[in-house]
C-alpha cells in the first residue's frame, strides 16, 4: 500500500480539497484499471473527510474510510492499494512524527499569501529535521493561484528558494465547492465540464505514478 499524506499546520490552506481531489484521482484510475482500491482517512476529531464520503454517490468511482473495530485501532480496509491521509490544522510533535513513519510521501498545499508561505516555511523546516521524514517524498501543490497576480509571482519566487518540487498550482474557482457538496471530485463527472482544472492537475497525476 502507498500513503499520500497531505499535510500543512496552517489553517485553510485548502488540505481537505487536495486530499479529496486526489483520492478521486486515484479512484478513477483504478476504476478505469481494476487495480486500485483507495482510502481516504481523518486524522482529526472533525472526521470531515468521513461526513463527506457518506454522501458520496454509489454510482462513481468508491473511496473507503478508516476500518474500525471496537477495541482496535482505525486501519484500511483490507486490499487497499493507495491511502490518501487528510491532516488537521496544527499538525506537529509526535503525533505528525507517527504520521510521517506511515507516509510514502507528502503533499503540502499552499496558498499564495504571506501568512501561507511563513507558516509553510517553518512547517518545512521542521519536516526538514525530523528523522521520521527521511526517505519521504515531498511536494508543493499552490492552491487558489490566480497568475495574474502579484501574489502567484510571491508564491512562485517562493517556491524557486526550495529543494522541492512544485508539482502544480490550482486555480480559485467554485467547482471544487460545488462538486465536494455532493460528494464528487473533478474526476467523477464529464471532463469537458471542468477541463481547465483537470489540466491543472496532469503533472500532480504525474507525481503519484512516479511515487505511488
Amino acid at each position: 500500500m502507498r500513503t499520500f499524506m497531505v499535510a500543512n499546520p496552517k489553517g485553510g490552506a485548502g488540505k481537505s480539497t487536495l486530499a479529496t481531489n486526489l483520492a478521486g484521482c486515484l479512484a478513477q484510475r483504478g476504476w478505469a484499471n481494476g487495480d486500485t482500491r483507495v482510502m481516504l482517512g481523518d486524522v482529526d476529531r472533525q472526521q470531515s473527510a468521513r461526513a463527506w464520503l457518506s454522501i458520496r454517490p454509489d454510482s462513481v468511482a468508491q473511496i473507503s474510510s478508516w476500518e474500525l473495530n471496537p477495541g482496535e485501532p482505525a486501519r484500511p480496509p483490507k486490499g487497499t492499494t493507495h491511502a490518501v491521509i487528510d491532516t488537521p490544522a496544527g499538525l506537529h510533535g509526535e503525533k505528525l512524527k507517527n504520521l510521517l513513519r506511515l507516509a510514502d510521501a507528502v503533499l503540502v498545499p499552499l496558498q499564495p499569501s504571506l501568512f501561507d508561505i511563513l507558516a509553510t516555511r517553518a512547517f518545512l523546516d521542521d519536516l526538514a529535521e525530523l528523522k521520521a521524514a527521511k526517505g519521504t517524498v515531498v511536494g508543493l501543490v499552490g492552491m487558489r493561484v490566480d497568475s495574474r497576480t502579484r501574489a502567484a509571482e510571491q508564491l512562485i519566487r517562493f517556491t524557486e528558494t526550495l529543494s522541492l518540487p512544485l508539482l502544480g498550482t490550482l486555480r480559485d474557482t467554485q467547482n471544487y465547492v460545488q462538486l465536494a457538496a455532493h460528494g464528487l471530485t473533478l474526476f467523477d463527472i464529464a471532463p469537458s465540464r471542468v477541463e481547465k482544472d483537470l489540466a491543472q492537475w496532469e503533472p500532480i497525476e504525474r507525481w503519484t505514478r512516479l511515487v505511488g
